[in-house]
């Protein structure tokens, strides 16, 4: 005898969207977003985004009636105020606040204009800062959350609270998912806000360009993280929009994990630096492990298909040809 996951039983084994679909992808231009575009344009739907000059996601009034004008088929809430633990720590009230209005202005107005599908996209730092190891999807409010990102995560399962309570009230095919840490093509490479892989790549080019000996790095390089390729992570949420429809979030992720000692290595290498890595202690580590399990998004069909060392190096490629700074 089997036992249907949640959100995948029989019954919802039919696409739950159409080909050709209209798809509102709030946030495009992020790292994200821009992924999610080039997922659903290959896979023949209509994307439709607006820019941040043409619509504020704050103002729930403006966004609201955008999505009854444009009657998107799906939304997927990409859009966030994101950044790093320096901008967590600095910025608690930004993230928090901006956070819960954009969620707040794109779901009611998803339902109010009458969108049959939506995608919330929250994060893996919703969950407990030593919840149990790889994290369960049922981890999520057992424990006390990283204080670093709390203002953050509170914002994200906000989110993930709102959705289910769509779902309950007004039977809503609203869907919410929790990526791992992502990296890739239209990444934040600003060293005062960005995560920790694009922060490695700049630190490490910028050494080699200088002759820097050495490179300090915060903490002591022994938390364990997971990376997963923004384009992989696209993959994941087309599929999910097609066939899954669960009330519980999914976890997004590849399974694996590496020290931040080992990462930094991986960057030293790709980048070529030839220099030392020091690590500050007196700097905090963040969360000890963070590794998801994706069983629930394996059960699906999805599997990773870009390996973190050649993600790397197709990233720095990328920022290379865009973004670097010159000299």
């Amino acid at each position: 005898m089997t036992t249907d996951l949640p959100g995948t039983s029989q019954e919802s084994v039919r696409p739950l969207l159409r080909p050709g679909a209209r798809i509102f992808v709030a946030g495009h231009r992020g790292l994200v977003g821009s992924a999610l575009v080039r997922r659903f344009t290959a896979d023949g739907h209509e994307v439709i985004t607006r820019g941040r000059q043409d619509l504020d996601l704050c103002d729930a009034a403006a966004t609201g009636a955008f999505l009854r004008d444009a009657r998107p088929d799906a939304v997927v809430v990409a859009a966030a105020r994101v950044g790093g633990i320096m901008a967590n720590s600095t910025y608690p009230v930004q993230f928090l606040e901006e956070n819960l209005r954009i969620q707040l202005s794109l779901i009611s107005g998803a339902h109010a204009a009458g969108t049959e599908r939506l995608l919330f996209l929250g994060s893996s730092c919703i969950y407990p800062k030593h919840a149990p190891q790889p994290i369960r999807e049922d981890s999520l409010l057992t424990g006390p959350l990283e204080p670093t990102n709390e203002a953050y995560a509170l914002a994200k399962i906000a989110g993930i609270v709102q959705i289910q309570s769509y779902r309950r009230q007004y039977g809503a095919s609203y869907i919410s998912a929790m990526p791992t840490n992502l990296y890739g093509p239209g990444d934040n490479f600003d060293l005062e806000s960005s995560h920790v892989l694009p922060a490695l790549i700049r630190r490490f080019h910028e050494a080699k360009r200088d002759g820097a000996p050495e490179v300090t790095l915060w903490g002591s390089g022994s938390p364990r993280r997971e990376f997963l390729h923004v384009d992989d992570l696209a993959t994941a949420c087309a599929r999910l929009l097609e066939a899954y429809d669960g009330d519980e979030p999914v976890n997004i992720g590849c399974g694996d994990d590496l020290t931040i000692r080992e990462l930094a290595e991986t960057v030293s290498e790709v980048t070529e630096y030839q220099g030392r890595i020091a690590w500050d202690t007196s700097k905090p580590d963040g969360t000890p492990r963070k590794l998801l399990d994706v069983s629930r998004l394996s059960s699906l069909g999805f599997k990773p298909q870009i390996p973190l060392r050649d993600g790397i190096a197709r990233t720095y490629a990328w920022w290379l040809g865009r973004s670097a700074p010159r000299g």
